[in-house]
This record gives C-alpha cells, structure tokens and sequence, in this order.
C-alpha cells in the first residue's frame, strides 16, 4: 500500500473515516531529517498495508492541516484511531524505533 498524500480536502475520508489507524507524516521538501525518515516511512507504509494507513502531509502545500495538529517541527508523526491523535513524536528515527512507536501507541 502505497503512502496518501494528505490534504484538507481529503482529510476527513482518509483520516477521520479510515477503518485503521493512520500514521500522519507531517513533512516539507526543504527538510533534511524528513528526507532521511522518508524511504522508512515508507517500508512502514508497505510492511503494515491493511493495518495502519500511511499518509504524508506537507507542512508547506497544507498550514491549515499543520496548524490543527499544533506541528511546530518536522518530522512529526501523528497515530490517530478513531479520529483522535493517540500519540506523536518528531524527528528522524531508525526503523526499530519507529516500529516500537507504533507498538506502544496500542494501535495494531
């Protein structure tokens, strides 16, 4: 499953009415950590295709969307379930220590 480009314009059928819980990459071009987190996002996105949704939001094309989250640095990665953020965290990260964020949020 390949990662969503998030916009508030889809943000309610992706996010709010999603029947899994959606990891929200929030991230800009000009950024170098969300570049190095990227292609890890990714394989997250792929390894866990049908229980979490993987969508990215650039924080320059989608302010309002950044703004609602309350995203004062970037990378940051929202988990929401059931429409409600359930954990976040900001930076780059290896694999492993994004794969034990998603498990200690209780999500999957």
């Amino acid at each position: 499953m390949a990662e969503i480009t998030l916009t508030a314009a889809n943000f309610k059928q992706e996010v709010l009415d999603s029947d899994v819980p959606v990891l929200i990459d929030f991230w800009a071009t000009w950024c170098g950590p969300c570049r190095i987190i990227a292609p890890i996002v990714a394989q997250i996105a792929d390894e866990y295709a049908g229980k979490l949704k993987v969508c990215k939001c650039d924080t320059d094309a989608e302010p309002l969307l950044a703004g609602q989250f309350g995203i004062q640095s970037i990378p940051t990665l929202v988990i929401m379930k059931g429409g409600q953020p359930v954990a976040r965290t900001m930076g780059a990260m290896p694999k492993a220590q994004l794969e034990r964020f998603i498990e200690d949020a209780g999500v999957l």
